[in-house]
């Protein structure tokens, strides 16, 4: 087939249209380049049950949250927090106990330009497969005291309120029984903003950035749903700015 001369020369501006195009505006695909940390004790990435062939088996469908937070690129889970050096993005949610190094690393870490998205739930809502004690349980009471007070934070938690799933004042997000955060004297170079009913408080910390929540509810397992969904990309949004 022979194509005339104005044929060709539209085809050949129609390829380099679409290249372009490519360049500045690469597909979906292209965002695995980007490597999101994740650090957590909540069954995000895995199913939660005491059962070892379910355990290893992939679950029918991933946890709406992981969906949401690999949108933003390759998902790499983490067991801790020492070496974060290839990360630029980390999510931690309703985390282990840290060692004392790992407060230091990961400190250093965001004040390098780091960015970090913090769930500290001091009363998790959420149901477990496993009792009370159990390692394998998610950590029911956040304890990150002393990172939250080196970025000038104290996390306070209300026993008079009443339990049950409601949306927050002021930050539209699912809540139940969650914490407030206050400003406290000795955060060092840090400054940080803390929003309606203290939920949560977003640090500048050197040159990184994090966004702390003091509640968990929000990725609970089940149907993501539109509320759940739209408040976790909107956290990721704020926390992950460049």
């Amino acid at each position: 087939m022979r194509f005339s001369r104005r044929t060709a020369l539209a085809l050949a501006a129609f390829v380099v249209v679409a290249l372009t195009g490519w360049l500045l505006f690469p597909p979906s695909a292209a965002r695995q380049d980007r490597v999101v940390g994740l650090f957590t004790s909540l069954p995000i990435l895995w199913s939660e049950t005491g059962d070892f062939k379910k355990l290893v088996d992939a679950p029918a469908k991933p946890h709406w949250a992981r969906t949401v937070l690999e949108e933003r690129g390759r998902l790499v889970p983490l067991d801790t927090l020492l070496d974060l050096s290839a990360l630029r993005d980390l999510v931690i949610a309703q985390p282990r106990p840290l060692a004392p190094e790992e407060n230091v690393a990961l400190d250093a870490w965001v004040r390098t330009g780091g960015h970090v998205l913090l769930f500290a739930d001091p009363m998790l809502t959420q149901d477990s497969a496993f009792a009370l004690g159990d390692r394998r349980r998610p950590q029911d009471v956040v304890l990150i005291s002393p990172i939250l007070a080196r970025w000038g934070l104290g996390l306070t938690f209300d026993e008079d309120q009443p339990a049950g799933l409601r949306e927050s004042a002021g930050e539209g997000l699912p809540v139940n029984l969650p914490g407030a955060f206050t400003v406290v004297s000795g955060g060092h170079d840090a400054v940080c903003r803390i929003g309606q009913n203290g939920l949560v408080a977003r640090c500048d910390v050197g040159k990184g950035r994090a966004v702390v929540v003091a509640d968990a509810a929000l990725l609970e397992s089940g149907e993501g749903g539109t509320a759940r969904i739209s408040g976790l990309k909107r956290l990721l949004d704020d926390a992950f700015a460049r």
